[in-house]
């Protein structure tokens, strides 16, 4: 299953990587400018998709913060008018009933406009 090798072969092995050359270096050295500067036009993106990140989380807290304002001012004027109401009416208009409508017998209906009185 293993394969021992010898020793002529070890010594084969250490032969046949090339040594080192300038063509080698210089082939390297392009082969790394090249990606470089690649990545390099990457990173501009990536900076580019960070500063609009940054300005949509702007953007978002500001229209929070409007919207926010925009609600407290709705429920301030709604407690408000829900004071003139208490203070006009004397209960809160949700628990105010609707007049019930009675047929008086008794009085001139005339007088009362058609025979029906209005209790609160």
């Amino acid at each position: 299953m293993w394969k021992k090798e010898d020793k002529e072969d070890k010594e084969d092995n250490v032969g046949a990587q090339p040594s080192p050359t300038l063509a080698m270096y210089t082939e390297a050295v392009n082969k790394f400018s090249k990606s470089a500067a690649a990545f390099m036009e990457h990173v501009r993106l990536l900076t580019e998709a960070r500063d609009a990140y940054q300005e949509a989380m702007s953007a978002s807290t500001m229209l929070r913060r409007s919207l926010d304002a925009g609600d407290q001012s709705l429920r301030s004027l709604m407690t408000q008018l829900e004071q003139v109401v208490n203070a006009h009416f004397g209960e809160t208009a949700l628990d105010k009933k609707q007049p019930e409508t009675v047929k008086d017998t008794t009085v001139d209906s005339a007088s009362t406009g058609g025979g029906r009185t209005f209790l609160p």
